[in-house]
């Protein structure tokens, strides 16, 4: 029976505590298996929820930088508003949401329907911190995938969603932002990934979600209202 050797999973990144938009992101993918490529926190308002959620469901998540931020205080490479908003969810973090983070690797490398799929925040040269575009990388994604010995390969950081091929079907992609869009479009952006007969599907997919209230949310706990200001505007 034609695709009923096809596995599907959800790709997110960058939740930033933004609990309204990974409601309608998860009520869209259903009962996929989800992978977060880091950042579940920073920015939004509810940094706990967003942690149970990903806990609940089981996603596989990896470490991104704002997440490591939150739980050591370390904001020396941060511009003062995404500083003020770590140290915010740094004291704001439950026992339980400082336990899940702290479990986190830096990468992920699993088996999706036969091809190796590698995840994380950055880069696999710099997990945390390096902002990968195809405009500034896309001489390195044979070399990254070589390194990791991936077909496919996960990145966050960058909230721009993109999708790269080799011109042996190998894959390089960034699904976008589920809680802090900055690419104009305020929609919650996520990935459906499938694996068919050994090839790669890509769907690039956003969401609207409650926008206002999101942005109401982060207004009435003290983070910078700019942020506020950022989810109203996607930039």
């Amino acid at each position: 029976m034609a695709g009923e050797d096809r596995v599907q999973v959800a790709f997110i990144s960058d939740v930033h505590s933004n609990l309204e938009a990974l409601e309608a992101v998860l009520d869209e993918v259903g009962k996929l298996k989800v992978f977060c490529c880091g950042d579940i926190v920073g920015y939004g308002a509810s940094p706990n929820e967003v942690v149970r959620i990903l806990r609940r469901i089981g996603a596989t998540c990896v470490l991104g930088n704002h997440d490591q931020a939150s739980l050591d205080g370390d904001v020396g490479d941060f511009n003062p508003r995404a500083a003020m908003a770590a140290i915010w969810t740094s004291k704001h973090l439950s026992d339980e949401s400082r336990k899940f983070l702290g479990s986190l690797p830096r990468e992920v490398s699993t088996d999706i329907g036969g091809k190796r799929v590698y995840m994380t925040h950055g880069s696999p040269d710099d997990t945390m911190w390096e902002y990968v575009l195809p405009s500034t990388h896309s001489d390195l994604f044979d070399y990254y995938l070589q390194k990791v010995g991936a077909d496919a390969m996960a990145l966050g950081h960058t909230h721009q969603a993109f999708e790269w091929r080799s011109e042996d079907g190998r894959l390089v992609f960034n699904p976008g932002s589920v809680g802090q869009p900055r690419s104009g479009d305020i929609r919650a952006s996520f990935a459906i990934l499938s694996v068919e007969s050994g090839d790669f599907m890509l769907e690039a997919r956003q969401v609207e979600y409650d926008v206002e209230r999101a942005a109401k949310k982060i207004l009435e706990s003290g983070l910078p209202p700019s942020l506020a200001t950022q989810l109203l505007s996607g930039r």
